[in-house]
C-alpha cells in the first residue's frame, strides 16, 4: 500500500470511529437517563416501581435481540439512515407517553422504548465492520456506551438539579438535548466509504446471511459459541445491574445528588478500554487477535474479582471500586461487541456479518438480566445492591475464568484443525 493510500486509510478509520462514537452516544440519550432517578418509595402491585421500569425496558431490548438475529443478519446496506431515525423517533415518543400517562400504566412505554433501541447497535455497526481498521473503529463504537451511560445520566441529573425537571419528564427532555446532534451524526455516518478490496481480502466480505447460513455457522462452532454466550450473559447481567442501579449503589455508599460521579468513573474506563481494544488493530493475524481477545477477557474477570475482594475487605474506597469493577466487566463485555466476532469470522474465513453473532449473544445476555430482576421481585428478595453486586461479581469472576480458558482452547484446536485440512 502506498504512503498516500495508507494515510487515506488511517484518515477514513479515524473519521468513521469519531462519527459512530458520537452517533451511538446520541442514541444512548434516548435510553438510559431514567436510571438517574430512584423513584423512592413507589411500589406497584407490591413490587419496586423502578425495578418494573427496568424490567419492562430490558424485556423490549431482549425481544429486539432475538428478532435482530434475523433482522440484522439480513440487513441491506441501503436506507439504514431512515431505519435509525424511525427507530429512535419511536423510542423518543415512548418517553413522552411515559411522562403523560400515570403510574402504573406508563410502565408499558419502557418496553416500547427498549424494542426499537435494541435494534440500533447492529445497524450502526454495519457501517464499519469488515475493515482492516474495524478493531479500532469497533472499539471506539463499543466504548461509546460506557461513556454515554455516564454522560447521559449526568445530563439527566443536571436537568433535575438545575431546571427542576421531574423524574418522569427527564427521559423526554434528555432526548430533546440529543435529537439535533443525532441528525448530524447520522448524516455523517452515511458518508463513510464502504470497505475496499484490501479490506475484503483480509477480513472477508460482509454479506447478509440466510437462515441456512446462520444454522451452518452455529453448528460449526457450537461448543465455543456456547462458552462465549455464557461469558457474555454473565457480563451483560452485571453490566446492566451496575448501569441500571448505579444510582442506588452510590446512594447506599453515601454519594447522593452528585450527577458528575457517573462521568468521573465512566470516562477513565472509556479511555482505558479504547486503548486496550483499539490497539488490537495492530495485530494483522486474526487468529492471534482472537486469542488476544480471550486474554483481555480473562484479565477483566481477574480485575473485577480482585477489586471487589479488596473493596469487601475495606482496602479500597467506593469510587475506586466502582471504577475498577466497571473496567473489569467492560474488559469482558466490550471485546464481544468490537473485535471478538469480527476476528472469528476473519480467522475461519466465513462470509457473513458480525451483527448476527452479536445479536445471538445479546439475546441470551438479556434473558439473564431479565431473569435476575424478575427473581428479585417475584421472590420478594430485599437487596442491598452493593452487597448483592459485590458478592455476585466474585463468584462470576471465578466461573468466567474457567469458561474463558475453555473457549480459548476450543478455538485454538479448531484453528489447528482447519490448517491441517
Amino acid at each position: 500500500m502506498s504512503t498516500i493510500a495508507s494515510r487515506n486509510k488511517i484518515q477514513t478509520s479515524i473519521y468513521a470511529a469519531v462519527v459512530v462514537f458520537l452517533a451511538y452516544t446520541m442514541i444512548f440519550g434516548f435510553r438510559k437517563s431514567f436510571t438517574v432517578a430512584t423513584f423512592d418509595g413507589i411500589t406497584v402491585w407490591g413490587y419496586s416501581y423502578k425495578t418494573l421500569l427496568v424490567i419492562s425496558q430490558v424485556l423490549g431490548y431482549m425481544l429486539a435481540k432475538f428478532y435482530g438475529v434475523k433482522y440484522i443478519a439480513e440487513l441491506k446496506r441501503h436506507g439504514r439512515w431512515v431505519t435509525i431515525l424511525v427507530l429512535t423517533g419511536i423510542s423518543w415518543l415512548s418517553w413522552l407517553c411515559f411522562a403523560l400517562v400515570p403510574v402504573p400504566y406508563n410502565i408499558i412505554f419502557l418496553f416500547i422504548n427498549g424494542f426499537p433501541l435494541g435494534m440500533l447497535w447492529g445497524v450502526v455497526f454495519s457501517y464499519v465492520e469488515g475493515r482492516r481498521g474495524t478493531d479500532f473503529i469497533g472499539a471506539t463504537l463499543a466504548v461509546s456506551f460506557i461513556f454515554a451511560s455516564g454522560f447521559v445520566r449526568s445530563a439527566g441529573g443536571w436537568l433535575m438539579l438545575e431546571f427542576g425537571v421531574t423524574e418522569y419528564w427527564v427521559p423526554f427532555f434528555t432526548g430533546l438535548l440529543f435529537a439535533g446532534p443525532l441528525l448530524l451524526f447520522v448524516f455523517l455516518m452515511e458518508k463513510i466509504p464502504p470497505p475496499d478490496a484490501g479490506d475484503i481480502a483480509e477480513r472477508m466480505e460482509r454479506t447478509p446471511m440466510s437462515k441456512a447460513q446462520r444454522q451452518t455457522f452455529v453448528r460449526a462452532f457450537l461448543p465455543g459459541l456456547a462458552a462465549c454466550i455464557l461469558i457474555y450473559t454473565f457480563a451483560t447481567i452485571f453490566r446492566d445491574i451496575r448501569d441500571n442501579f448505579g444510582a442506588d449503589m452510590w446512594k447506599e455508599m453515601g454519594f447522593f445528588n452528585q450527577p458528575s460521579i457517573f462521568s468521573k468513573t465512566e470516562t477513565p474506563i472509556t479511555l482505558i478500554i479504547l486503548i486496550l481494544i483499539g490497539s488490537m488493530v495492530m495485530i494483522r493475524d486474526s487468529y492471534k487477535a482472537l486469542i488476544t481477545a480471550h486474554v483481555f477477557i480473562g484479565m477483566g474477570f481477574l480485575l473485577a474479582g480482585l477489586s471487589t475482594l479488596a473493596f469487601a475487605g475495606g482496602y479500597i474506597a467506593p469510587i475506586w471500586w466502582m471504577a475498577t469493577v466497571g473496567l473489569g466487566l467492560y474488559m469482558v463485555y466490550i471485546p464481544f461487541n468490537a473485535v471478538f466476532f469480527e476476528r472469528l469470522i476473519a480467522t475461519f474465513k466465513y462470509a457473513g456479518n458480525v451483527g448476527f453473532l452479536i445479536y445471538l449473544a445479546d439475546s441470551f445476555g438479556y434473558i439473564g438480566s431479565v431473569g435476575v430482576l424478575l427473581s428479585k421481585e417475584i421472590f420478594k428478595v430485599k437487596l442491598n445492591w452493593v452487597s448483592f453486586f459485590s458478592n455476585s461479581v466474585m463468584g462470576l469472576s471465578a466461573i468466567g475464568l474457567v469458561l474463558t480458558a475453555f473457549s480459548a482452547i476450543y478455538f485454538a484446536r479448531k484453528y489447528k484443525q482447519s490448517k491441517v485440512v
